[in-house]
């Protein structure tokens, strides 16, 4: 590698490490959790999957939809269940990337993938306006006065920086200049904004090694394993659509089994040494990528820096405008945005509109697992009614009286009753030939049906014949126990 490309990974590593600060605390925070829990998990997390994952460039961390699914637990049942969840939610991650399932992300439509990045968009952005809150005789309350003018100003000026700055020069990332710059701007002029610090002190020491302190017992097991399932999807379905996308950006192949173990192996050891569970993280990852990040070094250095702030830098650390951030992560989500499916709505199938629009909202509001199985539920009903309706049979008449048929398209549960309508045993004549050559059979519906036409026509006295059955077809008549109709349809 070098020296420049070196350089840009380091920088991209510093600079995402300043953005997954404030995420991981206000994550932790939450999940009514100690700030520095978020941030070993995000330390220990980034850390091992950056030098053991299947996918160079992007950013993990403690994240916000695997805090949301703890909270009950952590009120509940206390944070040492919880760090048995993460325990056994990393578990059953190493064991899905060990079964190779992360190929399974391959069943995922593109209309889902943009209806996820767009929900993520949204939710990165909504994320921000809790910044401009404060603590109020009467609970949370917005900012006003001076304190909001200033906080708007420096959201702006930070963006601003972002947005020119690559106009000028690419020589440093340009939200690692924006939050330096503002930063600097603040304490000079004495700025009466909040900082890092206001969130929580993040000052601490090594993180050690400790075994959750519940009973091992298989009550303790029915408590944690719903969670520590949920825990392990949610994790998993980020990681795996962020690879993806990360994939699309870098037009390099991820592995995302590899990622599945790693990220598994990962939260077993952020469990055991006192910190959240966490999954890749779409907006940190895409400030990496956009500041240059494309190898391991970026994101090791993001992971350890977490851990130099705990240890070293906590005072400087903890000065940094909240408005730097906030300005730095709604640039990430209007770059995140897929603005081009808004383009294309006019252009593309309904259903797929449908879709994107489904999971995009379906995301905000509720969680990315029930998102994605939507968005798929809907995707995997469009192409079966397609499909069904795609079923035809063209027919001819030889010299010898027989009809033949041949029927065109895909024979499954959905199109069967599509299948068996083209046909008219009681007008046809008493031979008749179906060619099957140009007939594709999924599933045993798809012999039922091919079984049920063939006793209408004997039912009306006449005689079918079937010709051309493909391999596939006669492999399901066998699976299914029908050797005998096999011999009788080829004969």
């Amino acid at each position: 590698m070098s020296t420049l490309h070196l350089r840009d990974n380091i920088l991209a590593g510093l600079t995402s490490s300043f953005a997954l600060v404030p995420e991981c605390i206000a994550f932790a925070l939450v999940a009514q959790l100690n700030p520095l829990m978020g941030l070993y998990g995000a330390f220990i997390i980034c850390t091992l999957t950056a030098l053991f994952g299947g996918r160079p460039g992007m950013i993990s961390g403690a994240a916000g939809s695997m805090a949301v699914v703890i909270v009950a637990l952590v009120v509940e049942h206390g944070v040492q269940y919880l760090l048995a969840t993460v325990v056994l939610g990393g578990l059953l991650m190493v064991l899905f990337g060990a079964l190779r399932l992360g190929k399974l992300i391959r069943m995922v439509p593109h209309p889902v993938m943009l209806g996820f990045v767009n929900g993520l968009a949204i939710i990165i952005a909504l994320a921000q306006l809790e910044h401009f809150k404060e603590e109020g005789p009467n609970g949370l309350q917005w900012l006003n006065g001076t304190e909001l003018w200033i906080m708007l100003g420096l959201v702006a000026l930070t963006m601003s920086i972002v947005y020119l700055l690559p106009r000028l020069t690419r020589a440093v990332p340009p939200a690692l200049v924006a939050i330096i710059s503002v930063g600097l701007l603040s304490h000079l002029l004495d700025l009466p904004t909040r900082t890092l610090g206001d969130m929580a002190d993040i000052a601490g020491s090594l993180p050690s090694f400790t075994l959750p302190e519940i009973p091992w017992t298989w009550k303790t097991l029915e408590i944690i394993f719903p969670y520590a399932f949920l825990m392990a999807m949610v994790g998993l379905l980020e990681t795996l659509l962020t690879l993806n996308l990360t994939d699309e950006i870098t037009e390099t192949p991820g592995k995302p089994n590899r990622e599945c173990i790693a990220l598994g192996f990962a939260n077993v050891v952020s469990g055991l040494f006192g910190g959240m569970g966490g999954c890749a993280m779409i907006g940190q990852t895409m400030i990496n990528l956009t500041s240059g990040g494309r190898t391991r070094i970026s994101g090791v250095t993001s992971g350890v820096m977490i851990l130099l702030f705990i240890l070293f830098l906590s005072p400087l650390i903890e000065r940094i405008p909240l408005a730097a951030l906030v300005g730095v992560m709604f640039v990430v989500a209007e770059e995140t945005f897929a603005w081009a499916s808004l383009r294309v709505i006019s252009k593309v199938p309904k259903a797929d509109v449908l879709v994107i629009f489904t999971v995009t909202l379906i995301t905000v509001f509720t969680d990315l697992a029930t998102a994605v199985l939507c968005g798929v539920i809907i995707a995997a009903l469009n192409f079966a009614w397609q499909h069904a309706h795609d079923m035809r049979a063209d027919s001819e008449t030889d010299g010898n009286g027989r009809k033949i048929y041949y029927p065109r398209g895909t024979l499954f549960f959905a199109s069967t009753t599509h299948f068996l309508v083209q046909f008219d045993p009681n007008e046809d004549p008493e031979q008749v030939t179906l060619d099957c050559a140009h007939l594709r059979f999924t599933d045993y519906s798809a012999i039922m049906a091919l079984k049920t036409l063939r006793e209408r026509y004997e039912k009306a006295g006449k005689h079918l014949r079937v010709i051309h059955l493909s391999e596939q077809c006669k492999h399901l008549l066998k699976r299914a126990g029908h050797e005998e109709y096999l011999e009788r349809a080829n004969g």
